[in-house]
């Protein structure tokens, strides 16, 4: 990490400790290929012991797939470019930044920065940014790739460390997933997948997208508070002054030229958002679907990443011949090129990352995992005792959340298993729903197996060649801690209060 000394204090040497340890290990490509191969000799030791469970979704026997026996071989031969190509952060992450990238060559990106610098009250920056990641959840997750990189160059304009801009960024986008002032595509997949649960035990039972809103909405506020102090108390203080290589972007008033490329910039984000607008609010829009004609299920919001990377690329273009940045194709291409090379090192760990993500899923130990852990809770004997049986299922979820990242991946697991069992008991699905997304959420900052996590640690190395996954976790380990510690004490809050968890969604059923 480079930085100042930071005040000692007990917290600083525990994190100063993680971050060297985490530093110690091999680079992360090389980390993530023995992760891989270890994974492959972990399936054998387990198909050799008779590891299983059944799976409580579908009724059916889920045995250790041995990743050593023929078929395995096979199939990591055939599989290997698929892995790579079908990792899930690569294509987004490489389209949005070709766009973001014209936007920052063309210096589009470098004007904006200046002049919401100078423009915006210092105190209020940090809020905003974790405020704003919080929101971005609602369409999908474009916070990683979109906002994460702004807010470490806004820092480091700002004169402030650029790790802190990221890690308050990262914080909002990843560690605050699930919460938000407003539906997104979390909730849909969420209700729908906790319904379905729903119906083993009531046929006639109806989960609906809003079921957490009103404790989400909290949330967000909660979040918001939280992710903000420990970035200006914790995290800051540790970080301390910015002293490495990365150029910073000087704070002077903008000439005549770069106010006129703004205002071409501007124009055409207008033009933008008026086809957006009429796309999708209008009637019969080009952009919404005939079967689903609702604006969370417009072309807009499944094709967001085409839209971010427009909307980085004709005002970057706009404002380089507004401002004469831009001279030719040829200048918008070497932008392109330029952005691409600042990613290689992304496309490598990406590489070894998506191996070691898909032999995982293959073997089925993340699934086992998941369903001998819940076997365990429902042996506490916690019936009647909401506040610890919710509190164990929170922290389930975050321990289940270090190897499956995906929410709705682990909720379509776990939620045949929880909600009826639960319902059973008397609680309703909208609050075991609720209790879930709070785990799952806060530990998402500090697992490597987190899709976006190799994305992350990309961004650190524009500022920090040396930066590794122990800068990254120490970073973003009180972020993790204190979420949790305080997402848990507003669940317990509404749960003693006996608040709904949303419109028409009760803690408790009626019996």
């Amino acid at each position: 990490m480079t930085a100042t000394p930071a005040p000692s204090s007990r917290l600083q040497r525990f994190l100063n400790g993680v971050e060297r340890a985490g530093n110690a290990l091999p680079h992360p490509a090389t980390l993530f290929a023995a992760l891989a191969a270890l994974v492959v000799v972990l399936s054998w030791v387990c198909h050799q012991l008779g590891v299983q469970v059944t799976n409580p979704s579908t009724g059916k026997v889920v045995n250790v797939v041995n990743l050593l026996s023929a078929e395995g071989i096979q199939r990591i031969i055939v599989e290997l470019p698929r892995n790579f190509l079908a990792y899930p952060p690569l294509g987004v992450s490489l389209t949005c930044m070709l766009g973001i990238g014209i936007a920052e060559y063309t210096g589009l990106m470098g004007a904006l920065l200046r002049l919401f610098v100078l423009n915006s009250p210092a105190k209020l920056i940090t809020p905003m940014v974790v405020f704003t990641g919080v929101m971005s959840n609602a369409g999908s997750e474009v916070g990683y790739v979109l906002l994460t990189p702004l807010a470490a160059a806004l820092y480091h304009t700002l004169g402030r460390h650029p790790f802190l801009g990221l890690a308050a960024a990262f914080a909002g986008v990843s560690g605050g997933y699930s919460a938000n002032l407003i539906v997104g595509s979390v909730d849909v997949l969420l209700s729908g997948l906790s319904e379905a649960a729903a119906h083993i035990v009531d046929p006639a039972y109806t989960v609906d997208d809003f079921a957490n809103w009103y404790f989400m909405g909290a949330s967000t506020l909660l979040i918001t508070a939280i992710g903000t102090r420990v970035t200006e108390r914790i995290v800051a203080p540790r970080l301390g002054d910015y002293t490495g290589d990365a150029k910073r972007e000087a704070l002077t008033p903008l000439n005549a030229r770069e106010k006129r490329g703004l205002w071409a910039a501007g124009g055409v984000v207008l033009l933008i958002t008026a086809v957006v607008l009429w796309g999708t609010l209008s009637a019969n829009g080009f952009l919404l679907d005939p079967k689903k004609p609702s604006f969370l299920d417009s072309y807009f919001i499944r094709g967001l990443i085409f839209f971010i990377f427009l909307c980085g690329l004709l005002p970057g273009i706009a404002y380089g011949v507004a401002a004469g940045s831009l001279k030719s194709d040829h200048d918008l291409m070497q932008g392109m090129t330029v952005t691409m090379k600042s990613m290689a090192s992304f496309v490598v760990l990406a590489f070894f990352a998506a191996q070691f993500i898909f032999y995982f899923n293959w073997t089925n130990l993340g699934i086992i995992t998941a369903v001998s852990g819940a076997e365990f809770i429902q042996h506490l004997g916690l019936e009647d005792k909401p506040m610890p049986l919710m509190l164990a299922l929170v922290l389930f979820a975050a321990a289940v959340n270090i190897l499956i990242s995906s929410a709705s991946a682990k909720w379509a697991l776990l939620a045949p298993v929880f909600v009826p069992m639960f319902m059973l008991l008397g609680y309703s699905p909208e609050m075991v729903q609720g209790a879930f997304r709070v785990g799952d959420s806060c530990t998402n900052i500090i697992t490597p197996l987190m899709s976006y996590f190799p994305l992350i640690l990309t961004f650190i190395h524009k500022y920090d060649p040396k930066g590794g996954i122990g800068t990254l976790i120490a970073t973003m380990l009180p972020y993790s801690v204190c979420f949790l510690i305080g997402w848990v004490a507003l669940l317990m809050a509404w749960i003693a209060l006996g608040l709904p968890m949303g419109p028409g969604a009760p803690l408790f059923l009626v019996k």
